[in-house]
């Protein structure tokens, strides 16, 4: 007997993509450079790597080190996004992400992402990936995620409303800042699986596009 699965199938104007986790696999650089931070500063390991996924840096120091003065918070948060861009080592591509992409082309999208801007072309063009054309990087907002004001700027920069953006996701974080800016959430990975976005995906293999000729983005979810 064969068994159909029948996609789930989600309408949009927009779409919003994170970065790491969603688009690119950079696992293997943040848990060096963030496992090495955490013995420097006589914390464990294990639970720094859960919170550090989707944040700024800095952000994920103040609720790692909440007594800490801020600056030294920015000064540490510019000298590893200096050690992370240098370190392109077994940054790979998340499964489907290039043909996502393609598919994507003269559609409504941003990349929405808490690297900056050397570090986000830096990880794209290491994983073989297109910066999409809207970006909103780390320098273009004064809050990081769970806020939700990236997301919130790449729908303004798109010209859509954010109730007709979904937001593509990885992490706690992420997700809770797409749900804050009133836009729905597809997880992607098994990291996203914990905190209950819409729909959670493998991977980006498991993600349909296309554009109808109203301008309504058709998601078909595997």
């Amino acid at each position: 007997m064969t068994v159909t699965t029948v996609p789930t199938v989600l309408t949009a104007h927009a779409l919003l993509l994170d970065m790491d986790g969603t688009l690119v696999n950079s696992d293997a650089v943040v848990e060096r450079i963030w496992r090495r931070w955490a013995e420097q500063h006589g914390l464990d390991p294990d639970e720094v790597m859960k919170v550090v996924h989707g944040r700024q840096g800095y952000a994920s120091m103040a609720v790692l080190l909440p007594d800490r003065p801020m600056e030294q918070n920015h000064a540490d948060n510019a000298r590893m996004l200096a050690e992370e861009t240098a370190d392109m080592d077994g940054v790979v591509a998340i499964p489907g992400a290039g043909e996502f992409l393609a598919s994507l082309k003269g559609l409504p999208h941003a990349l929405v992402t808490s690297a900056d801007v050397a570090l986000s072309t830096a990880r794209m063009a290491a994983a073989g990936l297109e910066l999409p054309e809207v970006r909103v990087t780390a320098e273009c907002v004064g809050a990081s995620k769970p806020d939700p004001e990236g997301f919130l700027k790449g729908a303004a920069e798109l010209g859509i409303d954010p109730a007709d953006c979904i937001v593509f996701e990885d992490s706690a974080a992420g997700i809770a800042a797409g749900r804050a800016a009133g836009m729905r959430v597809v997880g992607v990975g098994a990291r996203a699986d914990f905190h209950e976005p819409d729909v959670v995906v493998r991977d980006l293999t498991q993600v349909r596009v296309e554009g109808a000729a109203d301008g309504t983005i058709r998601l078909y979810v595997q």
